[in-house]
């Protein structure tokens, strides 16, 4: 009786675990094309596992093989080694033209200021637009024949924060630039030091005539400080030795109009602005960017001519052409200021578009003067 109960259970529970089972495989999803290209890849890494081992030691050892035959080579070289030919040939080729030496740059008693106390008016792109006047002005300054004492003042904010982290820090190996946390009036009274303690500045290029004529202890106390800003009624007619010249380091895109102006006032300190005006036409309102402004003034050390100056820097595809006549500077004349700006063309899309790419404060006042695209014009 109760072996012929228990049958009926066993039955019953194998009846019970094969419809269970068969469930379970219904229920596995089918594998995708990828998931099946993936196994298929994988396998086949697999299966050539040791053919790869295999490769890799033959490699290593034709590695060796060659290294030893190298080193043989080297100290038993035959004959007709490929050393012995170039020798061979080059005793019988006439000799070639010496690179010229590479003059020296020499420096000058004149300091230039890039105030960056602008920080958080600027957004993102504008900040990197200013880092990279700020680099290629100390690049035009690092290789000018005659080279200037470089400042970057109100160094910090986020600016700094690009120098260190995109730019990797590699404004710490420039030599003949000082950043500073101080604003541009500590970092003028440094300059001022600098030029008048520094053995190795001469009289040379454009200051060679100041110096053959006054001599180094008459100048030492005729240098002056200006701020350079195109809003300013004063025209610059040249730079002075132990004098230091300040940029307004902003690329606003004509938000902030006159502040560079405004913050010398407010200081105390002298303005002007570059006679572009006085040699050059220009075909719609113009702004240069920071590094033009140290370029056209690091030009001006070696020729001493503004006209030339300005024709080397100021592109002509942005409109900029020598007034007729205009070979060497005269009488200077008023730039185009923010009042002026409206008598000059509107500038058409697409030089606007140009413009919007180099939107810098060079030097001018605040960089944003003239259309949207201008930072003030550094006519200073």
């Amino acid at each position: 009786m109760s072996s012929s109960l228990a049958e009926p259970r066993l039955e019953a529970n194998s009846t019970h675990d094969v419809p269970s089972n068969t469930m379970q495989e219904q229920s596995e999803p089918p594998l995708s094309k990828n998931k099946l290209k993936k196994l298929l890849r994988d396998q086949k890494w697999e299966e050539g596992r040791e053919e790869r081992k295999e490769l890799r030691k033959e490699k290593a050892k034709e590695r060796k093989e060659r290294k030893r035959a190298a080193r043989n080579d080297h100290h038993h070289p035959p004959s007709d080694s490929i050393h012995e030919k170039r020798k061979a040939s080059a005793e019988h080729e006439a000799p070639a033209t010496k690179r010229p030496k590479t003059v020296k740059p020499i420096q000058l008693p004149v300091s230039f200021i890039i105030d960056c106390n602008f920080d958080d008016l600027m957004r993102d792109n504008e900040r990197t637009s200013l880092a990279s006047q700020i680099t290629r002005s100390y690049s035009e300054n690092h290789k000018a024949p005659f080279q200037s004492h470089l400042f970057v003042s109100s160094f910090g904010g986020l600016l700094k924060h690009r120098f260190d982290t995109v730019l990797a820090g590699t404004h710490h190996s420039w030599k003949g630039v000082k950043f500073l946390e101080d604003d541009f009036e500590v970092a003028a009274r440094e300059a001022t030091n600098l030029m008048k303690t520094n053995p190795t500045e001469k009289f040379a290029g454009a200051f060679q005539k100041v110096g053959d004529e006054q001599g180094t202890e008459a100048t030492t106390t005729s240098g002056e400080v200006v701020y350079l800003t195109s809003d300013s009624p004063e025209t610059l007619t040249e730079l002075k030795p132990y004098s230091t010249y300040i940029i307004g380091g902003i690329v606003d895109k004509n938000r902030h109009k006159g502040i560079c102006y405004k913050r010398a006032m407010d200081r105390g300190f002298k303005t002007a602005k570059l006679p572009i005006g006085d040699y050059m036409k220009m075909a719609s309102r113009f702004v240069l960017t920071t590094n033009h402004v140290v370029e056209i003034m690091l030009n001006w050390l070696d020729m001493g001519d503004w006209a030339k100056a300005f024709v080397e820097v100021i592109p002509q595809r942005k409109g900029g052409v020598l007034k007729e006549g205009m070979t060497t500077p005269n009488e200077p004349s008023e730039a185009i200021t923010h009042d002026q700006a409206g008598n000059a063309a509107e500038p058409s899309p697409e030089e606007r578009a140009e413009l919007a790419k180099d939107v810098c404060p060079s030097g001018v006042d605040d960089l944003a003067t003239k259309t949207p695209q201008h930072t003030e014009e550094h006519e200073q």
